[in-house]
């Protein structure tokens, strides 16, 4: 199987959108509970506000020019996972896991921006001084791959926002979520997928950190984005890491709005927060559940209708894990089967 494409930018939709002046169930941002001095991507850390859209963004029947260029009809769709973009890449000399951090307009530069936005229609036409108009963000920054650059600078996308990632480091208390699910001195990181052997079957492991390099994954759990998949407990949390891509959906429906409408009411493979299409030139296309009108998150997601094991044996390493981390605990029940994912016990 090809290597599917990672998320480094913002992913159009597979339709012609609209705009309608209508309250969205759609939370507009959600705000750690601990503020950090550096503001990123929602969903960080901590527990969260959630604000809800004054407008919808709804999908029409058209199919957009951009999943028409990139070939939509012989991409690969995988199921769109509700959690927080990560990124697996070298720094100080070893693979590192990166938080989701976008560098943002200042209040001027903002104001500037959304004052040119109502005046006009498309939002390349504005004129940036990336090294004004922007906020501070750590050295340790780097931009995301696949973004526009001029004269050496990063340039913001649509929204005005500058995609990029920060390293997560040991013991970082904003980045705490992330942290638990790595271990750079093992250099291994906990990963949702797949059983090898059983497709029906999903497998927890410890999975070298060489292993995904360059890849993107989604950080979910409980204290992520709301926690809809119902992992862990507030007092016994339970964080994940699931590779872009790594949930192919098998019997999709023809490209059609209607059809997909049925396939998320009706199907229980439909029972997902969207579709992401990962197209031959490494393009990225989704449909969310919101874009065509219906409910996220729910009560029975399909992530949680399969079996799940644990596969946690930590013998082979020369010496023990930290005895309160999340490598340890799931090590006491290695080879356990749970019925679904919300029915795994932490033994604390």
């Amino acid at each position: 199987m090809r290597r599917l494409g990672s998320v480094q930018r913002k992913m159009p939709c597979v339709f012609v959108t609209e705009v309608k002046e209508e309250p969205s169930t759609k939370r507009e941002h959600q705000v750690p509970r601990c503020a950090a001095p550096w503001s990123g991507r929602a969903g960080a850390a901590g527990r969260y506000r959630a604000a809800l859209q004054p407008f919808k963004v709804l999908a029409t029947e058209t199919i957009s020019h951009k999943a028409l260029d990139a070939d939509i009809y012989s991409a690969i769709p995988t199921e769109k996972v509700d959690g927080t973009c990560c990124y697996i890449t070298n720094y100080k000399g070893q693979p590192y896991l990166w938080a989701r951090l976008d560098r943002k307009p200042n209040k001027l530069a903002e104001k500037r921006f959304k004052n040119f936005l109502h005046s006009k229609q498309n939002s390349k036409e504005f004129f940036w001084n990336v090294e004004e108009d922007f906020k501070p963000v750590p050295e340790c920054w780097i931009p995301a791959k696949e973004i526009e650059q001029l004269n050496g600078n990063p340039m913001p996308d649509e929204n005005g926002h500058i995609p990029g990632w920060v390293p997560v480091e040991k013991n970082n208390k904003q980045y705490c979520w992330h942290s638990s699910v790595v271990n750079y001195e093992f250099e291994v990181a906990l990963v949702l997928k797949h059983h090898p052997d059983d497709p029906g079957l999903l497998e927890i492991s410890a999975v070298p950190l060489s292993d995904l390099l360059e890849q993107t994954l989604e950080l979910i759990g409980t204290n992520i984005n709301g926690n809809p998949y119902g992992l862990g407990s507030k007092k016994h949390p339970l964080h994940l890491l699931i590779p872009h891509g790594a949930f192919q959906i098998r019997n999709l429906p023809t490209l059609k709005h209607n059809d997909l409408l049925s396939w998320f009411e009706g199907c229980r493979e439909g029972k997902i927060e969207g579709i992401v299409w990962h197209c031959n030139d490494g393009c990225l296309i989704k449909v969310h559940r919101h874009h065509l009108g219906l409910c996220w998150p729910i009560p029975d997601t399909y992530m949680n209708s399969k079996p799940v094991i644990i596969n946690m044996n930590l013998n082979k390493y020369d010496h023990a894990f930290d005895t309160k981390s999340l490598f340890n605990l799931l090590s006491k029940i290695d080879n356990q089967k749970f019925g679904r994912l919300r029915d795994i016990i932490l033994d604390v």
